[in-house]
């Protein structure tokens, strides 16, 4: 069976030259970095110019760059870390109502400590009108939170008219750019943030390492105490094969980015062109053209996303419905419903992202055997049979 995949959201594999510079922080340089003797020296050096090479790829200074073990953690360090760093000035923040589930649920946690949350709509794309923000923004308002580019339906955001905004009114501006990191370019001073999260995990290097961007004199409050690791700011021992991982991935994501979008943008845009064409009553979710350079998405009527993924994975094709965090629930979609998109028609939630190994051929794969899969599913599916029937009447 042929084995193909499209959830680059989730995971992607890791390019050959980024294992070739972990391995020997897994079998040979096994000393801890915060050590004086030379079994420290190594390590120590290895996460200073990950670190480096991360800050390159966003147009940070690499003393702005903290190590976290996910972009989840990252989110949480940033709306909880800044939250409690700037309470005395006011404790109203503003969200987008399509942020991560680590975002949204970190608001949760701070409204129990009575933090006031504001949650800005997005449009038929999942677009933040800039103004709306600044209507939400008052004087109590210390950080507002919109991410750079949604893993679910791939729109990219207007970041720097936003971060603006907020700067007109002294107040903090946070992004969450782990969907778009080594894909969009990214220069930190250009689009105006303080602070943004980032991971390794959909950039070919590995799971369970992320970064926070923190802009020079931007306090934050560690949520991690203990040693003195990432200047006080993060304690804990340092993952080190992972952080040289993840600069490994940096430096050649900035190598390869223009070469591995082209390609993945004609994988993307083919699947948008023919894939509706092939079945009636599916839709496009998310801004067709700004979009992420790999992603494609789409809600199909009158069936769930879980069957689709269970018929697809038979089929030797991994893909997801929603984010990499809420695929395994049965709850519709948060961000496809902000969207104005029915229970029904969110619970009907595909999405196909593409890393670059992946062939048109793969494409064509898909869009032969899915069809007979919807069919299928549609002649189980009472919305399907009542809707046929509405019709015959």
């Amino acid at each position: 069976m042929k084995q193909i995949y499209f959830d680059a959201i989730a995971g992607t594999p890791i390019y050959p030259e980024v294992w070739r510079e972990m391995e020997p922080f897994i079998k040979n340089e096994f000393g801890n970095p915060q050590s004086l003797h030379s079994f420290g020296e190594g390590p120590r050096a290895a996460i200073e110019k990950a670190r480096e090479r991360i800050a390159k790829l966003i147009g940070a200074n690499k003393e702005e760059i903290y190590f976290t073990s996910s972009g989840s953690e990252a989110n949480n360090f940033a709306i909880k870390g800044l939250a409690f760093a700037y309470q005395n000035k006011g404790k109203h923040i503003i969200l987008s109502s399509i942020e991560h589930q680590s975002i949204l649920n970190s608001a949760k946690f701070l409204e129990k400590l009575g933090f006031k949350f504001s949650y800005v709509p997005v449009d038929k794309y999942g677009i933040v009108d800039p103004d709306d923000v600044r209507k939400f923004i008052n004087k109590e308002t210390i950080l507002v939170s919109v991410m750079l580019a949604n893993s679910e339906i791939g729109t990219i955001q207007p970041i720097e008219e936003i971060a603006r905004i907020c700067h007109e009114r002294d107040v903090l501006f946070h992004t969450d750019a782990v969907g778009g990191i080594g894909y969009l370019p990214i220069d930190v001073s250009k689009l105006g943030v303080d602070s943004m999260s980032l991971s390794a995990t959909q950039m070919y290097g590995p799971k369970g390492v992320g970064a926070l961007y923190l802009r020079k004199g931007t306090r934050i409050i560690p949520l991690i105490h203990g040693g003195i690791q990432e200047e006080g700011k993060r304690a804990g021992t340092e993952n080190v094969a992972g952080i040289v991982g993840f600069g490994k991935a940096a430096e050649l994501a900035l190598e390869k980015m223009e070469d591995r979008n082209k390609k993945l943008i004609r994988l993307r845009d083919k699947i948008i062109a023919e894939f509706p064409q092939k079945v009636e009553n599916v839709y496009l979710t998310g801004h067709p053209k700004k979009r992420l350079p790999y992603h494609s998405s789409f809600c199909v009527e009158y069936i769930e996303g879980e069957a689709m993924l269970l018929s697809l994975n038979m089929k030797g094709i991994a893909a997801s419905s929603g984010s990499a965090c809420t695929s395994r629930t049965l709850k519709a979609s948060h961000v496809l419903l902000a969207m104005g998109y029915s229970h029904a028609l969110a619970q009907g939630s595909i999405v196909f992202s593409f890393i670059e190994d992946n062939k048109e051929e793969e494409i064509d794969y898909l869009l032969e055997v899915f069809p007979p899969i919807i069919k299928r599913l549609r002649e189980m599916s009472p919305l399907y049979n009542k809707q046929i029937t509405k019709e015959d009447r």
